[in-house]
Order: C-alpha cells, then structure tokens, then sequence
C-alpha cells in the first residue's frame, strides 16, 4: 500500500516561496509517476505538475511553468515542489498523486492510484 504524506504547506507573500515535500512509503519512487493537483475553494481541481517514474522531463500547467519546480530524493523517496514568485491565485489545497503507470504524466492528464491528504498554501498580502 502507498502512502503519501504531504508538508509544507502555509502562508505565504506574493512573491514569495514555499517549498511543499512529499514523503512516499511503500513504494519505490523508480515504479511510481508523483503528480501535484491542487483545488482552490469552489474551482475544480488542477494538475500543477508531474514527474515520471524514470524521473524525465516533468509536466507543468501553464500556470505554474517557470515558477515551480518538481524534484524528487530518490534516496529518501521524497518528491518536493519549489514555489517561487507565488501569486494569490496559487491559494490552494495541494494534493501529492501517485500512480504505476506513467500515462499522461508527460501532458498533465495522470491517472491517480493514490492521493496524500492534501496541504494548504495561502498566498496573500
């Protein structure tokens, strides 16, 4: 059984950073595709970022590209979310999403075997 465990979450600036971690159990992160969704209060979920099994180009969504950076430790099996330049349309509940296949990962449409509990960020003067 995965387990994914999220942290990191909290109150940010605009223009600040938050750096979001991902611990995942049970599984080696070389047989798992690690994705990023995240759902803002009354807006439907979206997906932020993916990174494959074989750890190869990650996803982003256009609204996040050059400001975020997906990133795994593969030695702790942990994979991390850089936010930079965050702005207040990144509030949000950010969920880490696993699966075994790494379908979709490359374009954002991922399938998800296994959800964390989600962390908050808050993104506000």
């Amino acid at each position: 059984q995965v387990q994914l465990v999220e942290s990191g979450g909290g109150l940010a600036q605009p223009g600040g950073s938050l750096t979001l971690s991902c611990v995942v159990s049970g599984m080696s992160l070389d047989y798992l595709a690690i994705g990023w969704v995240r759902q803002a209060s009354g807006k439907e979920r979206e997906a932020v970022a993916c990174m494959s099994s074989s750890g190869g180009t990650p996803f982003y969504a256009e609204s996040v590209k050059g400001r975020f950076t997906i990133s795994r430790d593969r030695a702790k099996n942990t994979v991390s979310l850089q936010m930079n330049n965050l702005k207040p349309e990144d509030t949000a509940k950010y969920y880490c999403t696993a699966d075994y296949t790494d379908d979709g990962c490359a374009t954002g449409v991922f399938g998800v075997a296994y959800w964390g509990k989600g962390t908050l960020v808050s993104v506000s003067a």
